[in-house]
């Protein structure tokens, strides 16, 4: 899996899967691994389509919903992370079709890719 990293270096998925701890994290990391392995595949509960060809990871603990925003380019490249209530703010999904475009542009630039 291509994660998408900002010209700095900053990994923003890195942001809310790490920042996660215990059962949190393994389900964040369960369902990234999910993802890799299914791809286009992949549909609810675990996966949705959101619009402009960005996707949402699903994972749910605690009441919390925890959504991983995602594009297509070859593997999957997943754009950023946050926690949500009923429905991605339009802003998030905005963010994620503009390092969508920025990776197309510039995949080697804005790689990064998990070991």
């Amino acid at each position: 899996m291509v994660l998408y990293r900002d010209e700095d270096g900053f990994v923003p998925v890195h942001q809310v899967v790490r920042q996660a701890a215990g059962e949190s994290a393994d389900k964040r990391y369960l369902r990234l691994e999910r993802l890799r392995e299914m791809g286009h595949k992949l549909r609810r509960p675990e996966a949705d389509f959101l619009r402009d060809n960005i996707y949402e990871l699903r994972v749910s603990l605690g009441g919390v919903h925890y959504r991983i925003l995602y594009f297509f380019h070859g593997a999957v490249a997943a754009s950023h992370g946050l926690a949500k209530e009923r429905v991605v703010p339009p802003k998030e999904i905005d963010r994620a079709v503009k390092r969508k475009k920025r990776f197309e542009a510039n995949p080697a630039k804005h790689t990064y890719e998990e070991a």
